[in-house]
């Protein structure tokens, strides 16, 4: 199941999100401030996160560009804002996509289908490159970077790696990984 993670200081506005968001398959969780949203980013693995402009702690902006250097997901700024100068920031700020409020229900929904479509068609290219938190695979020169320091893995090693990052919520078992 697809995880939705909605970050927005009105309440009612999560509330509704995820309760239509639940109705398509999706499994939602909710933070009610940016810093919130970065802390549940950290700890979790979402495929889209929807960020609100406006909120305590922390702003959607700099929440966006928190967790766009931890994780490479899908975001949604969702805002009262409707002009085109806070528009193009946030796409200069790693958005993916940008809903102004108020908002069409199936509108957001249709937009969140279409991002996850989107990396779902990307991973399934053959990539030259996965990046998974600070580990970066280079598939093309076979070298793996943790942070900024290249880390010396066998041709094996390297294998696994690329699968496990490759497959983030799978589980495989022994047999798994030799047959792969």
């Amino acid at each position: 199941m697809l995880k939705i993670l909605i970050a927005d200081d009105e309440i009612k506005i999560r509330e509704v999100v995820k309760e239509y968001a639940e109705v398509y398959g999706y499994e939602c969780d909710e933070a009610s401030d940016g810093m919130e949203a970065v802390e549940k980013v950290r700890d979790n693995d979402y495929d889209c996160v929807i960020l609100d402009i406006m909120m305590p702690r922390l702003d959607g902006f700099s929440a966006c560009r928190k967790i766009k250097e931890m994780k490479n997901v899908p975001v949604i700024m969702l805002s009262a804002r409707s002009e085109e100068e806070d528009k193009l920031f946030s796409f200069s700020m790693g958005i993916d996509d940008y809903v102004t409020k108020p908002f069409s229900i199936p509108e957001l929904l249709a937009r969140i289908k279409t991002n996850l479509r989107r990396v779902s068609t990307t991973s399934q290219l053959t990539q030259k490159e996965y990046i998974f938190q600070d580990i970066r695979l280079d598939t093309i020169e076979k070298k793996v970077f943790r942070g900024e320091n290249y880390v010396r893995l066998g041709p094996t090693e390297f294998r696994i790696l690329k699968l496990l990052i490759a497959n983030p919520r799978h589980v495989f078992s022994r047999e798994d990984l030799l047959r792969e």
